[in-house]
């Protein structure tokens, strides 16, 4: 009988799950790290919420351990790669914090718009200050959401029933969804000029850091209100209160901060600001749904080899595992490429495999290309949920299978539409092992992708790798490798250059201001 211990404050209900499912299971919450390390060998789940430090050593004492599960969504407190490196299988529960997140920024919302903590503090102060607390409606205001996944769509649904009106700016929202969710999506600078209150729920990803700042305030209209129950560092809080101070900004309530816990703030003080201690997640229901969810999951997997939201593997069984792993790379990283080069609503994926890799069980191939393709702008994706999010959002995904052999024994080909254009990205494996992409766009390329690259686009005219060399070397960036492919001559080229490190916001504009350059892109895998 499989055996799990849960070490931290979960409620009873996922207990009785376990016992149900013929799981035999330890509740010891609170247990020390040092009485951890002596029996977690013992056992073969670890179910945990946060205050448990799921590490190195933990998982080296753990020799039984198959699975660990978080009620929750984050796994900060659990090292991944470890875990990955012993086999150890970590799941959270994705969808159990959305609708208690949700509500919360509308909480915030309120309680910004009327004063509430203010006027609370006063009035059980014994002042009365009732001219002192002058609120808006929020009754036909504009309420501009950025960030339209789980908690997003809730979010919007809610402030429908307040009788706002609801404009969303989310690269992978279509517009067809849009308008069923009865709002408008709008690009992120229309955005700030139209809405009264700004929400966001978005991923802490380089996109969205800062997204926030003194450059997107400046866009706003004169007292516009901000709320983020996301994560710290969507805001710039700096930023923030310069504008809170000038005027600029109305109010703003945060959830969420840079650096936690919050117990000083340069936010703290400030009349019209609203703080709670991070209470996205803090009720009574949603414990009650994230700890039953990890504990069905994790006896699903321990009973029957089931996997549900996986951060750190697909569903795939232990006879196909080997033979798929390599392919499984070469679809994230594709998906990826493609993820990262996509910046308006995508509506369609297609995706094909070609040759030799038909031969095989293809759909964990497709949960890593959609995991990929999804990834740069969602923390909360992974390979098992990744299509449930990519139907959720109106993407129509296609798949193609050719069991005879292109230019290549074999090959993965993915076709992405968006609002605006449609992109494509081949690749293969050689040696059977090596990914590589052979084709962008119709143009072909031979290139492995490294964990830095830069993709550029340029008129096919003398003189511009020199240029493009001399701006990296300038910038002291190394190029490790340069890979180029053109259609014909005097076309337009293309380059996937991999560098040593990331090339900053300074060498980008560098590189976009050479002549004949038409687009760079910094890409990381």
């Amino acid at each position: 009988m499989p055996k799990v211990l849960i070490s931290d404050k979960l409620s009873q209900d996922a207990v009785k799950v376990f016992e149900d499912r013929g799981v035999d299971v330890d509740f010891k919450a609170g247990i020390d790290k040092d009485k951890l390390l002596k029996i977690i060998g013992n056992y073969d789940g670890l179910a945990v919420r946060s205050a448990t430090k799921v590490t190195q050593d933990v998982l080296d004492a753990g020799q039984n351990l198959k699975v660990v599960g978080r009620a929750g969504i984050g796994v900060d407190n659990i090292d991944l790669n470890a875990a990955s490196q012993k086999g150890v299988v970590v799941m959270n529960t994705p969808f159990g914090n959305t609708t208690t997140t949700a509500e919360h920024a509308i909480a915030m919302m309120m309680s910004m718009a009327r004063q509430i903590p203010a006027a609370n503090a006063s009035t059980q102060a014994g002042k009365w200050e009732k001219n002192r607390f002058m609120g808006v409606e929020i009754t036909s205001k504009t309420l501009g959401v950025i960030g339209c996944g789980n908690i997003g769509t809730i979010v919007v649904d809610r402030a429908k029933g307040l009788k706002m009106r609801v404009i969303i700016f989310d690269p992978f929202l279509t517009e067809g969804r849009a308008q069923e969710l009865g709002a408008e999506k709008v690009e992120l600078d229309d955005l700030f000029a139209r809405s009264d209150f700004i929400t966001v729920h978005t991923p802490l990803v380089d996109a969205t850091r800062n997204i926030i700042n003194a450059e997107s305030i400046a866009k706003m209209k004169d007292g516009v209100r901000i709320i983020n129950c996301a994560r710290g560092g969507i805001v710039n809080e700096e930023d923030l209160r310069a504008a809170m101070d000038s005027g600029k900004v109305a109010g703003a309530a945060l959830d969420v901060f840079v650096d936690e816990p919050a117990r000083d703030n340069k936010l703290f003080g400030h009349d019209e600001f609203v703080a709670t201690p991070h209470l996205g997640a803090a009720t009574t229901e949603a414990q009650e749904i994230v700890a039953v969810q990890v504990a069905e999951q994790m006896a699903d997997y321990l009973l029957t080899g089931a996997v549900q939201n996986a951060i750190n593997a697909p569903s795939v069984s232990a006879e196909d595992a080997p033979k798929l792993r390599p392919y499984m790379a070469l679809g994230e990283n594709l998906g990826s490429f493609a993820g990262q080069l996509t910046e308006t609503g995508l509506s369609a994926v297609t995706i094909e495999f070609h040759g030799a890799v038909t031969q095989i069980n293809t759909r964990p191939l497709v949960s890593c290309v959609l995991h990929g393709l999804l990834r740069p702008m969602m923390d909360n994706v992974n390979m098992v949920s990744a299509p449930i999010v990519a139907k959720d959002r109106g993407i129509d995904v296609s798949v193609v299978t050719n069991e005879n052999p292109d230019d290549y024994e074999n090959l993965i080909r993915v076709t992405v539409r968006t609002e605006r254009r449609e992109r494509c990205v081949s690749g293969t494996l050689f040696g059977g092992t090596r990914p590589r992409v052979v084709e962008i766009n119709g143009t072909p390329i031979e290139a492995e992708l490294g964990e830095h690259m830069l993709y550029v686009t340029n008129k096919d005219e003398p003189g511009v790798i020199g240029a493009i060399g001399g701006a990296l070397g300038t910038a002291a960036v190394n190029i490790a490798t340069f890979h180029l492919g053109r259609m014909d001559v005097g076309s337009e080229a293309i380059a996937l250059i991999q560098i040593d490190g990331a090339a900053d916001d300074n060498t980008l504009t560098a590189l976009r201001a050479l002549p004949n350059v038409t687009q760079v892109k910094a890409l990381a895998f």
